[in-house]
């Protein structure tokens, strides 16, 4: 199919209006509502992943210095896993909903039709450029939308891979990409959309949700947050020391949304803890591993400098016990783990998004429910033990987006699961199911005939009628027999 980028100098409100009117001329038109249309563009989509591996290799590691592992795993693996359960479940996502009537309605059918709710804008990431620009746009294509994709300029290879690969293999007319930065965000949000969908950081979360309340426009914001882990001292060690280490130095050098934040352990196992943290990160990355392969890069210089600031407040300088090693001209920095960081530090008042580590130490281990919940909600929280008791309340007074038991970030991979935050760690949630309910409207029909036109309706109301009404509202065969038979 033809396609042509718009030239990111030139894009502003006049080209942003136009993108979005011509959109909705072909959304009005109902061509992307047929089964047909939604599923020949998720497999276009699965195509294009599966053709061009070696190029999303390349525009990741050229981004992030991501290794090829990792971008199969974390993102080609992923997002291809996720075209298929789209693929294989639409038709019953698209079939109506059976629901129960009451009798109040007799005689009666009733179902919940999904609908697609238009023209919708993706606004994605840059940490996972190309799972979290298509996760969604699956979704919003399975639900039968038009789409505007506008993938994060800081990492600008993987946008501009994502614009030419769209432009070759979707349909132009309804799924369209848009490259840039802040004036083209800008521009594409001071337009009316029919959902906004954004992933990234709270801030920007908060200028996309006033954008949108302008218009009513519904959205979703996949933010993130301080994600906890508790460890218990009755565990496997070494397995849990290793599935930390996987969810946060083996999700991009830390820079994930659900990587863990910070680890809180009882004084007397943080030593134990902090020696198999050692043992294993070694065993991972060796003696240098600034020189490791395995390890993405700092996105960039900005945050390379927010990062060394952290490291440099006084309150944690001194709490290094392993790591700390940086390199600018590179833009790395080792995996650093620190004991018994203040709670008032720099480091703990905001998400660290990167490759540092704290340990809290407390007395008593239920301490920590007390230490998470006075922050804000996390995205993901997570906990290392064998104790049935500890494991139930963990679930039951911690609010988080997701929580995982003796593991980390595994819920992502769960497509029966919801993904998304609470609170001031995001709004709404996708994956799976999920993806093509966040994009539909839930449509309530209610079928009736002409047969059992019910008189006790409509005016003249009677003592008799009322009687009759109030038994029909309240319920119950027994309430209408006693209506019926005049009885109080």
């Amino acid at each position: 199919m033809a396609f042509s980028t718009v030239n990111k100098e030139v894009f502003g409100s006049e080209e942003a209006f136009a993108t979005v009117k011509d959109l909705r001329v072909t959304f009005d038109s109902g061509k992307t509502r047929s089964y047909k249309w939604r599923v020949s563009q998720l497999k276009a989509l699965f195509d294009l992943t599966e053709g061009h591996e070696k190029e999303i290799v390349a525009s990741l590691y050229s981004d992030l210095s991501k290794s090829e592992t990792e971008s199969f795993i974390q993102e080609i693996a992923m997002l291809k896993n996720s075209c298929q359960a789209a693929i294989k479940e639409l038709k019953h996502w698209m079939a109506p909903e059976k629901v129960k009537t009451s009798l109040t309605t007799f005689p009666s059918s009733a179902e919940i039709v999904s609908e697609p709710l238009g023209v919708v804008l993706v606004i994605s990431a840059w940490n996972y450029p190309f799972l979290l620009s298509l996760d969604p746009v699956i979704g919003a294509i399975a639900a039968g939308n038009a789409v505007v994709l506008k993938p994060s300029e800081m990492a600008p290879a993987t946008s501009s891979l994502l614009a030419k690969l769209l432009g070759e293999y979707m349909d132009n007319s309804s799924i369209r990409v848009v490259e840039g930065a802040v004036d083209e965000t800008s521009a594409l949000l001071q337009q009316k959309w029919d959902k906004i969908f954004y992933t990234g950081n709270g801030r920007v979360g908060r200028i996309v949700m006033a954008a949108a309340a302008k218009h009513l426009t519904p959205v979703v914001l996949e933010l993130g947050g301080k994600s906890p882990v508790v460890v218990d001292s009755d565990i496997n060690l070494k397995v849990a020391t290793r599935r930390i280490i996987a969810g946060k130095w083996g999700c991009n050098n830390g820079q994930a949304c659900i990587s863990p934040d910070y680890i809180i352990t009882t004084k007397n196992y943080a030593p134990k803890l902090v020696d198999a943290l050692k043992t294993e990160l070694e065993a991972f990355y060796g003696k240098n591993p600034l020189e490791s392969k395995d390890l993405s890069r700092i996105v960039n210089s900005n945050h390379f400098a927010r990062l060394t600031k952290l490291l440099d407040d006084d309150k944690v300088s001194g709490k290094i016990v392993y790591g700390g090693e940086k390199d600018e001209s590179k833009l790395r920095i080792s995996p650093t783990v620190l004991l018994d960081v203040p709670r008032d530090s720099l480091i703990m008042s905001e998400e660290i998004f990167g490759p540092l580590l704290p340990i809290i130490t407390v007395d008593k281990l239920e301490e920590s429910f007390d230490v998470i919940n006075s922050g804000s909600k996390p995205l993901a929280a997570y906990i290392f033990t064998n104790n049935k008791n500890l494991k139930e309340k963990f679930v039951m007074n911690v609010s988080a987006g997701g929580v995982v038991i003796n593991d980390t970030t595994m819920h992502l991979a769960v497509h029966t699961l919801p993904f998304g935050g609470v609170g001031e760690s995001g709004l709404g949630a996708y994956h799976g199911k999920f993806s093509f309910d966040a994009f539909s409207h839930k449509k309530a029909v209610l079928y009736r005939s002409f047969f059992g036109d019910a008189p006790i309706r409509y005016p003249p109301y009677t003592a008799t009628k009322m009687r009759l009404l109030k038994a029909l509202v309240g319920g119950g065969i027994l309430n209408i027999v006693r209506a019926i038979l005049g009885m109080s």
